[in-house]
């Protein structure tokens, strides 16, 4: 078995939202065992950033704006003065615009801290229209994916313009969600100025990428979601989110390289066998909800995956991992640094 150098969904949100709520949000910067280190080691990684950083230069809004929703409906706002997204991840794009100010309320999974102190109205696919109208909001911005649908209908019927965000799926979509959130806030200029920041930063992580090894080729890394205390054990698929960050990270999706086509399939020993990760990616609540790397490697089939055989272990927040947002180049470098070690990168 092939060893790494010495490197480092809709029910998916749900899930992960209720375990937020249930443990809090805030993110460790060290593993309960180290990512590539002995029996029971403690490695300090490097943790993607709690804050967002906003534009340097505060945009001032200009609406009214007729927008495009990605439902297909066209939405007018008249006001922007209270803004409730409902997801962490557009609440992300919002205060790294600069109009963090405007924003009356978070989804459990907006972790950062600017937003700690807001009242949380939704969890994920958790909705709640009438915390949402208490609010008085201008805007509601909703992911494709939120629900349930009548609580966001009901509050559409209230009268308030609500936008509809495609889901994130990869790194294609950084600059239009953010394109989709400044133009309904009528800030489009900001809009671009943040995707160039955003995919430059990026792209410059890219290019600190180590090339594979000639003997071996690239890393196989499958993501798996974990929640100890819910006994949930999941394999990412084609469809997880995972694979473009994987990707960016000159690594190979196992999960989808052993052929699983869905977003999520039940752990078992034969799936993570098939995929024969070099390294396994996981949130880092879940990992600490099975016991840290000691406990993961008593799950059934980790420990017979060169991954499990090496402790290889590449732990990011869970709640900035899959959000291919503003912060995303903080991700990536997170996961690169884990994956390769510092010293190895170009």
């Amino acid at each position: 078995m092939r060893r790494l150098r010495n490197r480092p969904a809709g029910a998916l949100l749900s899930v992960l939202a209720l375990s937020l709520a249930a443990t809090g949000c805030g993110g460790s910067s060290e593993a309960s065992s180290g990512a590539g280190g002995g029996q029971g080691a403690t490695v300090r990684k490097e943790a993607v950033a709690d804050r967002v950083e906003p534009l340097a230069k505060r945009p001032e809004p200009k609406l009214p704006v007729t927008v495009r929703s990605a439902d297909g409906e066209r939405v007018t706002v008249e006001r922007a003065e209270r803004v409730v997204p409902l997801s962490g991840s557009l609440s992300e794009i919002v205060f790294s615009l600069g109009l963090g100010d405007r924003v009356v309320a978070r989804d459990v999974t907006a972790t950062f801290e600017q937003a700690a102190e807001l009242p949380v109205v939704t969890r994920g696919h958790d909705v709640s229209a009438e915390s949402v109208l208490s609010l008085r909001p201008d805007l509601v911005i909703a992911e494709t994916t939120t629900g349930p649908e009548e609580a966001v209908d009901q509050i559409r019927a209230a009268g308030v313009p609500v936008l509809s965000v495609a889901a994130a799926k990869g790194l294609d979509d950084v600059g239009p969600r953010i394109g989709a959130v400044a133009g309904a806030l009528g800030v489009p200029a900001a809009g671009e100025e943040l995707t160039r920041r955003s995919e430059q930063r990026i792209a410059a992580v890219r290019e600190g990428v180590p090339d594979a090894p000639a003997e071996g080729g690239a890393p196989r890394v499958a993501f798996l979601y974990l929640r100890g205390s819910a006994s949930v054990y999941l394999i990412g698929g084609r469809e997880s989110g995972a694979g473009s960050l994987i990707e960016a990270a000159g690594a190979v999706d196992a999960g989808a390289a052993s052929g699983l086509s869905k977003d999520f399939t039940p752990l078992t020993s034969e799936a993570l066998v098939k995929a024969a990760p070099d390294a396994i990616l996981v949130m880092s609540k879940g990992l600490d909800s099975v016991g840290g790397v000691d406990g993961l490697v008593e799950i059934p089939g980790v420990a017979q995956t060169p991954a499990g055989l090496d402790r290889r272990i590449v732990s990011v927040e869970d709640g900035v991992l899959l959000n291919y947002g503003p912060r995303t180049d903080q991700v990536l470098k997170s996961v690169v640094t884990q994956l390769y070690g510092e010293g190895d990168a170009r």
